[in-house]
């Protein structure tokens, strides 16, 4: 960094302002901006910021003066985390400025008695997105100023946990780029969060913010290397936490993380948690929040950090009340696609052939990046539902992988015949805490998600649970699930109410194709009922003789010999032909005889 800056603290009427000046390499100087800050500091009427104590300064006694430190990070963020004088050992006070947001936040914390009273005071440690509040002994808190927002995303350790004892109890001073000199030793860290640590506290932690806290913290560290230990947590742990979804938390942080560090304001329009506020208590802390005054920038060209941040105050000054992500477009392309499906009318075909290429391209390289092999029995179909949605697919992909080798199903074949094992069950329950996060946000499934989501339920529900997750719209029968149920599955008694109810649930044209594939009297029924169906819908009333035909053989139940002389009259005209045609032949005698059949059972003759 060619620049330095010097902030100081100007007292005028009772006011303290907060002034920043940076010095060039050319040795120029200018003055950035100015901040009022809503404290009371009585030493002088200047005051240097950052600079540890005053050479004139009792270390000694430095835990009965005011702290105030200025944090900055390359995302545009501007803190200032100020501590009173504090005599009291039940409870400290500390209030943090986030001028980047526009608002203050007071922080009162209970304490403890597993610290020394001979402690020299609180520390805060400059963590690039997370600035750490530190008092030896006491608590340990982690502070999230890219999205201080929601107080979950924040982590509060109190007591004697590892990562306070880890730390010196000597007086710490916050350097740029995460260095921390030691006071006492006069020794330089750099300080970092513990991966090992933060994964550790995943599995151990029993409060629901201290596990969203957690896992924010591991993947702001660094994606890659945690995401593979969060899915695995995740797939131990999917019903763990009571007040959010851990898997829809995951996707959306995850895909934040992946995409904010790289990009400039996109993290304004993008979600970065499912989490937009946040009922439950956090032990040992209250909380206050206040809007402050915004810096007035003293400077009108903006470089590099400079840039950034005013990006953020003007986004604070104009976007009132803030942006949300809403998947308002992702909603209505959903609802758009199930809409033609029931309806049969189509969009232009070079639009939804363009969309389909692209979503070929994404699959392609989904698999080409994937180094092991694919465990999960995915991608083995065409889903133009979800090709059409196609997006955040790796890590669904990731996360059912995990699942399919924690079970050790490496060697389970799409197949319906058999019974459910217990790896299998579980599973699919984990399937359907994935579907469940997924279907709220509108995120696309990969391409047999739903096909080997229904194969499991088969294997695992009984048929009345089977057929209460498929009319809520848990379970959806794919073209592919269905085609492969009637080819699999023999025709004993089970089998047939199981075929016969999937039947009766699919789409009017989906069920009349998927009826030719099954070779059973129910089936002919059906595929009668429909061409009859068809037929009378398309027919013409002509005059006719009130004489029945006795070319056929009648029963005693004039409306059916009736309805059979219709049928047999149409057959031999050129309306039945058109009607029938690309279709399988169906005998007016059989359609009597099931139609005879199927009244006497409704009757209950």
């Amino acid at each position: 960094m060619l620049e330095q800056r010097l902030y100081y603290i100007d007292l005028k009427k009772s006011r303290s302002i907060l002034k920043c000046i940076q010095f060039s390499a050319d040795e120029n100087f200018n003055l950035m901006f100015e901040a009022p800050l809503d404290i009371v500091l009585n030493d002088s009427a200047f005051k240097l910021v950052n600079f540890g104590c005053d050479y004139l300064q009792d270390q000694e006694k430095s835990s009965k003066h005011s702290t105030l430190r200025v944090f900055t990070n390359n995302a545009g963020s501007l803190v200032v985390c100020y501590s009173p004088k504090w005599n009291s050992w039940e409870q400290i006070t500390y209030t943090v400025f986030y001028f980047h947001k526009g608002y203050s936040k007071t922080f009162t914390a209970a304490l403890e008695s597993a610290g020394s009273k001979g402690t020299k005071g609180i520390t805060f440690l400059n963590l690039e997105y997370y600035v750490a509040v530190y008092l030896p002994g006491y608590f340990f808190h982690l502070l999230n100023i890219q999205h201080p927002d929601v107080v979950c995303h924040s982590l509060f350790l109190t007591g004697k946990k590892e990562m306070i004892d880890m730390l010196p109890p000597s007086p710490l001073q916050s350097l740029s780029g995460s260095l921390v000199l030691d006071w006492h030793s006069g020794r330089l860290y750099r300080a970092l969060l513990s991966h090992s640590y933060l994964l550790r506290l995943l599995h151990s932690a029993r409060l629901d913010c201290e596990k969203m806290a957690a896992l924010h913290c591991m993947l702001s560290c660094g994606r890659d290397s945690q995401e593979a230990q969060i899915i695995q947590w995740i797939s131990e742990n999917s019903s763990a936490c009571h007040s959010f979804d851990p898997i829809q938390e995951f996707i959306i942080a995850s895909s934040y993380w992946s995409v904010c560090p790289e990009t400039s304001n996109i993290d304004k329009l993008l979600p970065h948690s499912s989490m937009l506020s946040w009922n439950p208590e956090i032990p040992g802390i209250t909380l206050v929040t206040e809007e402050i005054a915004l810096p007035l920038m003293k400077v009108h060209s903006f470089r590099g950090y400079w840039e950034k941040l005013n990006s953020n105050l003007e986004y604070v000054k104009y976007a009132m009340p803030h942006l949300h992500y809403s998947n308002s477009v992702i909603r209505r392309e959903w609802n758009n696609l199930i809409s033609e499906e029931k309806t049969g009318k189509r969009r232009s075909a070079a639009y939804v052939r363009n969309i389909l290429d692209n979503a070929t391209k994404v699959i392609f390289n989904l698999e080409a990046r994937n180094l092991e092999p694919r465990l999960a029995p995915l991608f083995q179909e065409e889903d133009k539902h979800q090709r059409l949605l196609v997006g955040l697919l790796d890590l669904l992909c990731r996360i059912l992988d995990t699942s399919w080798r924690k079970h050790n199903l490496h060697s389970w074949v799409l197949h319906f015949g058999g019974r459910g094992s217990a790896a299998e069950f579980a599973v699919f329950h984990f399937m359907t805490r994935i579907l469940e996060a997924t279907k709220s946000l509108f995120l696309p499934l990969p391409p047999g998600f739903h096909t080997l989501h229904t194969v499991l339920g088969v294997h695992c529900l009984p048929l009345h649970n089977l057929l209460h997750y498929i009319d809520d719209g848990v379970l959806l029968l794919t073209e592919t699930a269905v085609t492969r149920l009637m080819k699999d599955l023999d025709n004993t008694e089970r089998n047939e109410k199981l075929k016969f109810s999937v039947i009766v649930r699919l789409p009017p044209l989906l069920g009349q194709k998927i009826s030719r594939l099954w070779d059973h009297p129910m089936s002919s029924s059906i595929i009668s009922r429909n061409h009859v169906k068809q037929l009378l819908h398309n027919y013409k009333t002509q005059p006719r003789n009130s004489a029945i035909d006795k070319t056929f053989s009648s029963v005693d139940f004039l409306p059916l010999n009736y309805f059979i002389a219709i049928l047999t009259d149409l057959e031999s005209s050129n309306q039945a032909l058109y009607v029938f045609e690309g279709h399988d032949n169906v005998d007016a005698k059989f359609v009597g005889e099931a139609a005879l059949k199927h009244t006497t059972m409704l009757l209950g003759l």
